[in-house]
């Protein structure tokens, strides 16, 4: 990621609540509310996250990770910064009038963006927690490695993320929750990292983050971390964000943006951890939507040969897009 902001909505992200926001039409409370200024509507969304589409990214709010979806789609080197830095917007046609884009470049996307804000409710709401808190993990994964590698110049950034761009996104919940605040923790670690890299507190201070992260995801009924039908969302919503972060981070046919490369590991490396504790009950109960899944993880993983960027990239975009929609299309069968 380029840059920080502090709203954070899902789907990465929109698109980390494809699934995030699935719901069952018949129970209200797993319903999205859309609400704007004017009025309250209420948006009951099918298993396939759409009525009448995939969440729209609200501008005003998204954090880059969201908004590198964009970055990647139309090709505009630096565009999530270039959205967040001409804040605030009145209409989505405001990124035109405020030469953010061209028309054109806007009527490819002007179906996906919106202003107006995202309030979701019962299991969404869940997944849309455990989602940031996953993005969080995969951060700090990668962070991890980079130290391994005496690398604190570079982990320094997947540090700073989770606190900078994600926690003010789940710091309701957690007193919602009744999870203590980690914070502090979090920016305890960073400081250090910065000022003394080779500090030999680090490593246990490292720790004490990534267990925090874990004590925020104990915050959820083991029956629902345990769930397939759950867990396959919170890996769905992850992966959208590796999408869009991988596509940020390739053109022409070149690794240009080492940190959006990092990021999606990341958060590729926790999906598939998240997969591999569900695997065993979805070989029984799911065999041939699981095949599908371990098969294309396994392919997918490959785009990610190390921490450190390849000199081009192992797999194109596009692959990559494609293996992540086909974990989502087999996800659906479990999910619906």
């Amino acid at each position: 990621m380029l840059g920080f902001r502090s709203l954070f909505l899902t789907v990465a992200t929109a698109g980390l609540i494809g699934l995030a926001g699935c719901n069952d039409a018949n129970t209200t409370n797993n319903t999205a509310t859309e609400t704007t200024p004017a009025a309250t509507n209420t948006e009951t969304t099918d298993h396939s996250g759409h009525a009448g589409g995939k969440k729209k990214v609200n501008i005003n709010t998204a954090i880059l990770s969201e908004l590198d979806k964009f970055e990647a789609q139309l090709g505009v080197p630096a565009l999530s910064n270039k959205i967040q830095a001409s804040r605030p917007y009145g209409s989505p046609e405001d990124l035109v009038s405020k030469k953010v884009i061209t028309q054109q470049q806007f009527d490819q996307i002007k179906d996906q963006v919106t202003i107006e804000d995202i309030v979701l409710t019962g299991e969404a709401k869940d997944v849309d927690y455990m989602t940031k808190l996953g993005l969080m993990k995969g951060h700090l994964i990668v962070a991890k490695e980079l130290l391994d590698q005496q690398k604190p110049d570079q982990a320094e950034p997947h540090i700073g993320h989770p606190v900078e761009e994600i926690y003010v996104d789940v710091e309701e919940q957690l007193e919602e929750r009744k999870v203590k605040e980690f914070k502090t923790t979090l920016i305890g670690l960073q400081d250090q990292l910065k000022s003394n890299p080779k500090n030999e507190k680090i490593g246990a201070n490292f720790e004490t983050s990534m267990q925090a992260v874990d004590g925020a995801i104990q915050g959820l009924p083991e029956a629902q971390r345990t769930s397939p039908k759950f867990v396959l969302q919170v890996i769905n919503g992850l992966l959208e964000a590796a999408d869009a972060e991988y596509g940020a981070a390739v053109a022409n046919n070149k690794i240009t943006a080492d940190i959006e490369y990092q990021d999606s590991r990341g958060f590729v490396n926790y999906a598939n951890t998240l997969y591999k504790n569900i695997s065993q009950q979805m070989a029984k109960e799911n065999p041939d939507a699981h095949k599908q899944i371990q098969t294309s993880m396994a392919e997918l993983t490959k785009a990610w040969p190390s921490v450190t960027a390849p000199a081009a990239p192992v797999k194109t975009p596009e692959q990559v897009s494609q293996l992540i929609a086909t974990i989502g299309q087999n996800s659906q069968k479990v999910v619906k």
